[in-house]
């Protein structure tokens, strides 16, 4: 890599630790020279899993690297492991939980191992108001939402870095020897302002591509289901992969969930805009109250002009996440286009769709405190 590939457009940000503006996701697919998910892939997936996931059918994931050759090599019965993370800067928010849910449907359907990286390290090393103590901390609780979603505690290994880091620090060493400064600074803008840490912690986040391999003593291949923002990171890891005699991981991209104020991402530095797992009844009323619409200026323009369900963040939270059945979502927006159906009536939906969803959740959280020992790695 010599010129820096993600540099972002004017109207928007992408990187691994910011994100704001409109994205253009089709613009990223020949940026980053992924790929986009086609109907041969889908069909590939649902005829080995016997269904396509809802984030599939809707495009939420909607690009990748080397899928063909995975379920090539899963149908020779070569298995793959599943890796993903979360860098824990504070409570979760239900759009890290995207990539979670459809991680825990692929280990279900395809019968894989997962390993969860909770990178500590990164955020304390990118982040000035936080103590490493506090991104600890925060990797505990945010365990505790990873464990909910239902993953299989058997083929379910959480990693936290700075706990784990006698197994993950010799594989970082083989990813750091290959990762020259120039590429870094390219990929990810780094000046002299960068602190040392930060320059080596992709280093870090390799080495979890690396450990399957390690640990079974063969190539094993691994999938990453991430957000599109997370692909520079592996952008790197893949280039120095099979230099270190490890194939390169594939990977699985999701779209971003928006904000309830329709600015881009939700944000946890943003908590008025964004449902966090650990929300109460009311909190959840107070911030669907306040989300933008694409109602009109009153009820009575609505009912004779019809809404804009496309704008409408009420509705893309249904869309992304809080509603399964595509002939329900497609029936709210096509009641809220013709006048039929209020922003008002909408928010209620989406506020019973959400605390129903947060209710079982945060009782599956509690549970979760007496099985943590039971997912956190052990070598």
């Amino acid at each position: 890599m010599t010129e820096r590939d993600d540099k972002p457009e004017e109207d928007y940000v992408l990187t691994p630790w910011e994100v704001k503006g409109s994205i253009d996701y089709e613009q990223l697919i020949k940026k980053f020279g992924t790929e986009k998910i086609d109907e041969e892939l889908l069909s590939r997936i649902e005829n080995i899993a016997g269904e396509l996931h809802f984030m599939l059918r809707r495009g939420i994931f909607y690009s990748h690297r080397d899928m063909k050759w995975i379920l090539d090599e899963y149908e020779k019965d070569n298995k793959f492991v599943l890796y993903t993370g979360r860098g824990p800067s504070g409570h979760t928010h239900v759009g890290h939980l995207m990539p979670w849910i459809f991680a825990r449907w692929i280990q279900e359907r395809f019968d894989v191992e997962l390993y969860f990286q909770l990178t500590d390290d990164e955020k304390y090393l990118f982040n000035f108001d936080m103590e490493l103590e506090d991104t600890h901390d925060f990797a505990l609780e945010n365990a505790l939402d990873i464990i909910a979603i239902g993953f299989d505690p058997d083929k379910t290994h959480i990693l936290i870095d700075t706990d784990d880091i006698d197994t993950l620090y010799p594989l970082a060493l083989k990813a750091a020897k290959r990762i020259n400064f120039s590429t870094v600074k390219a990929v990810f803008g780094f000046d002299n302002s960068t602190n040392v840490g930060g320059i080596f912690y992709t280093s870090i986040q390799s080495a979890p591509c690396f450990l399957p391999s390690e640990l079974e003593d063969r190539k094993v291949p691994v999938v990453i289901p991430c957000g599109i923002d997370q692909d520079a990171h592996f952008r790197v890891t893949r280039d120095i992969a099979e230099t270190l005699g490890y194939y390169k991981p594939a990977l699985l991209h999701n779209k971003l969930a928006p904000s309830l104020d329709g600015s881009g991402k939700m944000s946890a530095s943003i908590p008025n805009t964004t449902i966090f797992t650990t929300d109460t009844g009311d909190e959840v009323d107070r911030k669907i109250d306040e989300a933008i619409t694409g109602g009109r200026i009153s009820a009575k323009e609505q009912r004779e002009k019809g809404g804009n369900p496309d704008i409408c963040a009420v509705q893309n939270y249904r869309f992304y996440l809080f509603e399964e059945d595509d002939r329900r979502v497609a029936e709210i927006a096509d009641r809220c286009r013709s006048g039929d159906l209020l922003c008002g009536e909408c928010k209620g939906l989406l506020k019973d769709n959400i605390k129903s969803f947060l209710e079982r959740h945060q009782k599956r959280r509690e549970k979760a405190r007496e099985q943590l020992q039971d997912f956190l790695f052990e070598n």
